[in-house]
């Protein structure tokens, strides 16, 4: 017997967008099935794709800076404030 809640067959469930995000696997913040899927990201009104990280509720994103890579391997990035907005873009190709 299954219970009313069967999270994992309700679209709904799957498509909320975490307030926080990374790209580096190393990360707490790392969800690689909705990394997956694609994420848009507007920051002050423009869609960016160099972002490593980003928080919604502080209002911050993470940006990679050229090609530059630190001594570990990982891209050089600086924190930028401003209102951030987040789509799954899979989402939006199924509309």
């Amino acid at each position: 017997m299954t219970g009313p809640d069967k999270s994992e067959d309700n679209p709904a469930m799957t498509d909320t967008i975490p307030d926080r995000l990374s790209a580096s696997p190393d990360s707490p913040y790392y969800n690689e099935e909705l990394l997956s899927r694609g994420i848009g990201v507007r920051f002050k009104g423009e869609e960016r794709t160099t972002v490593e990280e980003y928080c919604i509720s502080e209002g911050w994103v993470r940006l990679a800076v050229g090609k530059s890579m630190d001594r570990r391997g990982r891209p050089m990035t600086i924190k930028v404030t401003g209102p951030v907005e987040v789509w799954i873009k899979d989402s939006e190709e199924n509309a």
